[in-house]
């Protein structure tokens, strides 16, 4: 009987470890989408890591900035890799994850451009989507 309680127990406990990954590949899977942006200029790619109601923000010039969703994917969204795509580099540097809410830090590294991006992901109707991003543009010296 011990052995059958103590069995339960720990199935019990196990469920919320196994939710947890699950919500952890799914928010992963979110900004895997918006990489796979940048890295083929795709559209389809973006508009599945993006909430559609979406918002960037960030610095321009000591002045706040701002830009739909839709307006990033007429910019970022150019059908083809850049031509500089083989000198590219992006990573997730860090994901974390609370329930049906996360945090993603990703850097893009670029030949002439650094960009640090913060993503705010949302888990609703039971996918994961980015709702926000903020980031900082860092220029390189040529």
């Amino acid at each position: 009987m011990r052995f059958l309680l103590l069995t339960a127990a720990l199935s019990f406990a196990a469920l919320p470890v196994h939710a947890q990954e699950k919500d952890e590949a799914g928010a992963r899977a979110a900004v895997n989408h918006y990489l796979a942006g940048h890295a083929t200029g795709s559209a389809a790619e973006f508009s599945a890591a993006f909430h559609p109601k979406a918002m960037l923000y960030w610095n321009r010039d000591g002045a706040f900035a701002e830009r739909t969703l839709t307006d990033f994917i007429v910019a970022a969204a150019t059908g083809k890799p850049a031509a500089d795509e083989a000198q590219r580099k992006r990573s997730i540097e860090s994901l974390d994850v609370t329930g049906n809410v996360g945090m993603a830090k990703v850097v893009l590294d670029y030949p002439s451009v650094r960009f640090v991006d913060y993503l705010s992901l949302v888990k609703a109707d039971g996918e994961w989507r980015i709702v926000n991003k903020i980031f900082q543009a860092e220029r390189k010296a040529n």
